[in-house]
């Protein structure tokens, strides 16, 4: 019995030790969301702007997330962790400190539902929702292997965020179209954005905004575009809907679905446009297609 009772005394000490000392989190809130890493982790940014006394989201990498919300005196640590249960669904798993009252909240937990329980829940419950509104205004389908079209192009390169592509898109819409009416030169296809370089750790992109064109020798020449062959190339593929500050959400789905069919990609997708941002309506009804290149 001696022995029993000593067991038990230790268990329940390294469980106390644990509990109050060692264990990096006072409070877990876990929930599925059928959606990408990628767009749970930039709709994360986006709600945090949105927060009074946050600070900006630090990132180890697109799963996992380190955000700080002050109220009044107390400051506290939101961990968010993502890991992909499937081709469509996620799971969130998101560890929250109170940096003034840690230790207070330990103790509190087991034995009531404390202010800072209630306070936790409502934080994530707002954020859920701002992700639930999202995706209620996008649609992204993987439909699987694909080849992209081989054409001639007029282009303008352009860097900045991913959510300022299609600001930059729709600034030149305008510049490309007048260029190449104004010689008569027909499309030869609809627009496209080449992505030729994605950094994913600060969400920014350099892309050429394309147009397709046949190939002659009375093409415009202005100093402010360039023209060039794109080959196409065996890549993954997905169809968007929805307004293309967005489309991104498109890219991550891809990206998830790689890496879950163990596939080999290169991280820089094309995008094919089907409708003109400028008419603006009903923006489940723009169409896009995304292709994320295959390696060989």
């Amino acid at each position: 019995m001696k022995k029993i009772s000593a067991i038990i005394g230790f268990l329940l000490a390294g469980f106390l030790l644990w509990y109050l000392i060692i264990k990096p989190y006072d409070y877990l809130v876990t929930f599925k969301v059928k959606t990408s890493a990628g767009t749970i982790n930039q709709t994360i940014k986006l709600w945090n702007t949105s927060l009074e006394n946050s600070s900006p989201i630090q990132q180890d990498n697109l799963a996992n997330l380190t955000q700080q919300i002050k109220i009044k005196d107390t400051t506290y640590n939101y961990e968010w962790s993502i890991s992909s249960v499937n081709d469509s669904i996620s799971k969130v798993n998101v560890y929250v400190t109170d940096l003034n009252n840690s230790l207070a909240n330990k103790i509190s937990i087991p034995f009531s539902k404390t202010g800072f329980e209630k306070r936790t829940e409502q934080t994530v419950t707002d954020f859920i929702d701002k992700l639930k509104e999202h995706l209620k205004k996008i649609k992204v389908t993987v439909v699987g292997k694909d080849t992209t079209r081989s054409t001639y192009c007029a282009y303008i390169s352009m860097k900045g965020l991913q959510i300022e592509k299609a600001r930059g898109m729709m600034q030149n819409y305008s510049l490309l179209t007048s260029i190449l009416s104004a010689e008569n030169i027909t499309m030869n296809g609809t627009p496209f954005v080449e992505i030729t370089n994605w950094n994913t750790q600060n969400d920014s992109i350099a892309y050429n905004f394309c147009f397709p064109v046949i190939k002659s020798d009375s093409l415009p020449l202005d100093s402010r575009i360039q023209y060039k062959q794109y080959n196409g190339a065996k890549a993954l593929k997905a169809t968007y809907n929805g307004n293309y500050i967005t489309s991104d959400r498109a890219w991550y789905a891809l990206v998830d679905y790689a890496e879950n069919n163990n596939i080999k990609i290169d991280k820089k997708p094309l995008e094919v446009f089907y409708s003109n941002p400028n008419f603006g309506g009903d923006v489940l009804k723009w169409k896009a297609e995304i292709y994320m290149p295959i390696k060989e």
